[in-house]
Parts: C-alpha cells; sequence; structure tokens
C-alpha cells in the first residue's frame, strides 16, 4: 500500500505541475487576443501587486500558476485516489497519468471551443456587459474572458470523464 501511496503523491505532483504549465501557456494565448482582459480586470482580481511587475508576460505567467495550481491539484488527488483501485502500482500509474492527461486534452479542446464561441457568438450578443471602462477593443475582451471561462468547464468535464475512464479500466484488486 506504500507504493500507491507514493503513486497517488506523485499523480498529484504531476498533476499540479501539468495544470501550472497549462495555465501559463493558456494564458500567453489569451494576453495575444487581449492584453486588457488581464491590466483591466485579472490583476485586479489577484492583486495590484502585479502591476509591479515589468514584465507583463511574466506577471500573467504567474497569473497562469495561481489560477490553475490548486485545479491540477483537485483533479490529481481525486483521479489519484480513484486510481487506487487499481491492482498494482504499475497499472495504477498508467491508468492514472492517461486519466489526468485525457483531462488536460479536453480542457484545451474546450478552451479552444471556447474560443470559437467568444468570436462567433458572445461578440455578436446585443447584451450590457458589465466590462471595465475604457476598453477599446470590447469584442477581444469579451473573446478572452469566454476561453477562460470554458477552460475551466472542461477542467471539470475532463475530471469527470478522468474518473468514468479508471472506474472502467479497473483491474481486478490482489
Amino acid at each position: 500500500m506504500s507504493k500507491k501511496i507514493a503513486t497517488l503523491i506523485i499523480l498529484v505532483i504531476t498533476s499540479t505541475l501539468l495544470a501550472s504549465v497549462y495555465g501559463i501557456l493558456h494564458n500567453q494565448i489569451s494576453y495575444s487576443i487581449s492584453s486588457k482582459y488581464f491590466t483591466k480586470f485579472t490583476f485586479y482580481q489577484i492583486g495590484k501587486w502585479l502591476f509591479q511587475i515589468t514584465n507583463e508576460r511574466i506577471a500573467i505567467a504567474i497569473v497562469g500558476i495561481i489560477t490553475t495550481w490548486w485545479f491540477g491539484l483537485l483533479i490529481g488527488f481525486v483521479l489519484g485516489i480513484i486510481a487506487l483501485i487499481q491492482s498494482d502500482t504499475k497499472t495504477m500509474w498508467k491508468n492514472g497519468i492517461n486519466a489526468v492527461l485525457k483531462t488536460l486534452i479536453i480542457a484545451i479542446i474546450t478552451g479552444f471551443i471556447g474560443l470559437l464561441v467568444g468570436i462567433f457568438i458572445i461578440t455578436k450578443l446585443d447584451i450590457q456587459w458589465n466590462l471595465p471602462e475604457g476598453l477599446l477593443n470590447r469584442n477581444s475582451f469579451l473573446v478572452a474572458a469566454t476561453i477562460h471561462n470554458f477552460s475551466y468547464l472542461g477542467g471539470v468535464i475532463g475530471l469527470v470523464y478522468g474518473i468514468v475512464f479508471l472506474l472502467k479500466n479497473k483491474t481486478n484488486i490482489k
């Protein structure tokens, strides 16, 4: 059982690191779409201290870590606990890491769907959004916000899929 606990811990750490890298890359793309999404919205949510960082790309990378590490921790913990049903540590690792990677892929795909929904639907809606003042490009802000919302949705959908994957690929307990 101690080997399984060690495998669980490694799955949690791996999932947390993958989520953090995802957050960094995700924010770099979102920043390219709308820098104002960060400077007029996210930096105020996370902390005004981010304005002290002179390189905004570094600041948004930090935001990417802050906003995703905990989700990776949660995903790794939930999937790792469920992966304990595997008969041995090798199978536990194989199926556990596959579930984590499938969750990540679903989050990426769902984020991309968010990009498309943002561009082709959200920006076309005639709604008075509660947006920060002084935006020069309302649509790019809305697209970046939609990508972020869809990515979290993708993480939840991916987690559910990962759970189902682990339960379907369960091995006999020895």
